[in-house]
């Protein structure tokens, strides 16, 4: 795949999600995301509204998690968190697939869930001016076999979700170029696919977008891009 510097950095979300991050960690962020023109910044819900603040006029939109790291919430306590996500200024929201349901083998629990959610984002969006807020959905494909990869892909598409994201970097693994490529098979045309966890090169993450990614979640972006600046990418 032939990329620009500038065409790669937009499909980067410059992530910080660990646990042990300040304030002035997140300020940080959010200039680093500014000067390279990333994607968006994705942060923990407690930090939107002041990313929403720095990024006021920036070409970098503001991701946050749901139900992070482990997808366990009520739908009830996921569809408040998405509304004062929403209302703080989150325009990109990265839902985790309730796990333990769907390796339960409940999967209508899951699928109505992720549905109302959806729903639940498209009404807010409205009732806040908003024309379009990104849904993007965490399978966790460590803890998955292929079947099941397949199948959460599926029922994350039929909820009307725009991304099937792999995984919250929290598992015993992260994003592979083979669970990409089997996510981007399965996935309709409509459905993109975030690759996230573990992504600390440009040739991983060449790698992941050759495979199918469209977008990628990474906490070492700024290195990446320094490799890309240097001569990886083309300006």
């Amino acid at each position: 795949m032939g990329m620009r510097v500038r065409e790669f950095a937009k499909t980067v979300d410059h992530t910080l999600l660990k646990p042990n991050i300040r304030e002035q960690d997140v300020v940080d962020l959010c200039e680093e995301a500014a000067s390279y023109h990333f994607a968006a910044v994705c942060v923990p819900p407690c930090y939107v509204r002041r990313c929403a603040r720095e990024l006021r006029g920036v070409d970098v939109k503001v991701a946050t998690v749901v139900s992070f790291p482990f997808g366990a919430d009520t739908t009830a306590v996921k569809a408040a968190a998405v509304r004062d996500a929403i209302a703080g200024g989150a325009s990109e929201l990265d839902v985790v697939m309730n796990l333990t349901r769907f390796l339960s083998g409940d999967f209508n629990y899951v699928a109505d869930e992720l549905s109302s959610l959806n729903q639940e984002i498209g009404v807010v969006a409205m009732n806040n001016g908003l024309t379009d807020v990104v849904t993007k959905v965490i399978i966790e494909t460590a803890y998955l076999s292929d079947k099941m990869k397949q199948l959460a892909t599926r029922i994350v598409a039929s909820s009307g979700a725009d991304f099937v994201k792999t995984s919250t970097g929290f598992a015993p693994a992260g994003a592979t170029v083979e669970d990409v490529a089997l996510l981007r098979e399965e996935a309709p045309e409509g459905l993109a696919v975030k690759a996230s966890g573990g992504v600390r090169t440009l040739q991983e993450a060449m790698d992941l977008l050759n495979a199918g990614a469209s977008r990628l979640g990474m906490s070492s972006s700024v290195s990446v891009m320094k490799e890309a600046e240097g001569g990886g990418l083309q300006e």
